[in-house]
């Protein structure tokens, strides 16, 4: 493909694209199409000789887009958003033109910096506390997703306190070797039983132990300081070694939020417990100040992760963590062989994010994030937020309108309604109800939604993010769930 051929099938895309984004609506959400649908469609081997892009593109439209779940949907209610705008593709197609694996800073200087910068634009909007900035001992750096950022925080906790709490205690190097040995086994990460899977992946990752912590509904599922007192006793009586907690702004279930100030004070006499926030969806809020309450007590935490692609408008993936001290993860991740070495990154005035991740090479994601907080400015993203919460409000209003068919299981919280079936005759469960509402939902595919087990009740989740959401949307959603669920209560 020369330049002027990329020319011409640049233009026909973004048309493509611009189109597609157009008849989101109309589109099933849901792909209709069985497994392994696609290697019937689509030759054994690659080709030998060069194709047209007219033909490529053709291939495109007739065999890859029917097998796509359209995430941008309106009709799209499932997991959690994971939006992107216009702003944010072209940022994605500038990067893919100037690709570099950027590992450090000689690499792109741009890369590295502008990164560095629009994370602490994000921080101060936030209202983060100021130890999460660039100019302080800490400062963000982007991941790939949330479950990434806990395993690289993870991995930062369990070397500082294998040498914090444990070498430093002895002084041959010896002892000290033995020591980490001994204690390595012993090690162990705590988490709500509402936290997402991605703490206890990370435990199976990083070769410790994981204990979830029993969230009780008088707390609103919440983590609390005495339940984490209680966990860490346990454990200790128990000869283990709590290294690691995480906490939630907004569980994967339904967006609880956990106690941070509790655990901050619980945690005082545990210095060497790492406490994480995850707040990958539910962080997003933060934009609007009257969010920002939900961040007392995250000053004595050591790191805190949202995710920018679900919920504010940048492609994935662009997961923004922070940490309090970067040396922690520098001192866990930095390997310096003489390839990766620059007299730049040895004097000491930039910063390397090889260094604060697990992989080497990382994509000049910061310059979709840019291209996003320039087009909308702060004000439009929190127009963004604030529309989408209160089509979610109005979601959750029509839901409770009909206390004879629906009960709502947890209250509605940053966008999010979970709800069950109330059943009409005897000898039927909400459970079953409900799953079977479900899986009529998804089966038919006008909507797509996802369901929940909460503290025993099996649910169905219901959010929106969609920049192309509407109460319209919304209201004909509700109509076909309650149509639905009226007719599996009558059968």
């Amino acid at each position: 493909m020369d330049p002027e051929e990329y020319r011409r099938a640049a233009y026909a895309s973004v048309d493509y694209i611009v189109d597609y984004f157009k008849t989101i609506a109309e589109r099933q959400v849901v792909a209709d199409v069985e497994p392994g649908y696609l290697r019937q469609l689509l030759p054994s081997e690659m080709p030998q000789e060069p194709e047209r892009w007219d033909d490529i593109q053709n291939d495109f439209d007739r065999h890859i887009v029917p097998g796509l779940t359209h995430w941008q949907s309106p009709n799209f209610l499932a997991w959690f958003p994971a939006n992107t705008s216009f702003p944010s593709i072209l940022g994605e197609l500038y990067s893919a033109a100037f690709s570099a694996p950027a590992f450090n800073w000689i690499c792109s200087p741009a890369v590295t910096e502008l990164e560095t910068i629009v994370l602490d634009w994000l921080a101060k909007q936030m209202g983060l506390p100021s130890q999460f900035l660039s100019d302080s001992e800490g400062g963000g750096v982007i991941q790939g997703s949330a479950s990434e950022a806990v395993v690289t925080t993870m991995v930062a906790a369990r070397d500082r306190y294998l040498r914090d709490a444990i070498a430093s205690k002895y002084s041959t190097e010896e002892e000290k070797e033995a020591a980490i040995a001994a204690a390595r086994g012993k090690l162990v990460a705590f988490a709500s039983d509402q936290t997402h899977s991605a703490t206890h992946k990370a435990a199976l990752i990083a070769g410790v132990k994981f204990v979830a912590i029993k969230t009780h509904p008088e707390e609103d599922y919440a983590l609390t300081g005495s339940a984490v007192t209680k966990a860490i006793q346990e454990a200790e009586e128990n000869g283990l070694l709590p290294f690691y907690l995480t906490a939630s702004l907004g569980t994967t279930a339904i967006c609880a939020v956990d106690k941070f100030i509790e655990i901050g004070v619980a945690t005082k006499e545990y210095p060497h417990i790492w406490k994480h926030v995850d707040a990958a969806y539910s962080g997003a809020a933060l934009v609007c100040p009257e969010f920002q309450h939900y961040l007392a007590g995250v000053e004595d935490f050591d790191s805190f992760d949202m995710n920018m692609h679900k919920w504010l408008l940048v492609n994935f993936d662009a997961s923004c963590l922070y940490v309090r001290k970067r040396k922690d993860l520098i001192d866990a991740l930095s390997v310096a062989p003489p390839y990766l070495r620059s007299s730049v990154s040895d004097s000491g005035l930039v910063i390397d994010y090889r260094d604060w991740q697990i992989p080497l090479g990382r994509r000049f994601r910061a310059l979709k994030i840019w291209f996003v907080m320039r087009t909308y400015g702060a004000k439009g993203m929190q127009e963004h937020i604030r529309k989408t919460l209160g089509i979610g409000a109005h979601f959750a209003k029509l839901i409770q309108s009909r206390h004879d068919v629906f009960s709502i299981a947890t209250p509605p919280r940053f966008g999010l309604t979970v709800f069950q079936v109330v059943p009409s005759k005897s000898g039927e469960t909400a459970n079953s109800l409900t799953k079977k509402v479900a899986d009529r939902i998804n089966d038919e595919k006008v909507l797509f939604v996802t369901a929940s087990t909460v503290d025993g009740l099996f649910c169905i989740r219901v959010v929106t993010g969609s920049p192309w959401a509407t109460e319209k949307a919304m209201t004909e959603a509700f109509e076909y769930i309650l149509k639905v669920s009226e007719e599996e209560r009558q059968t």
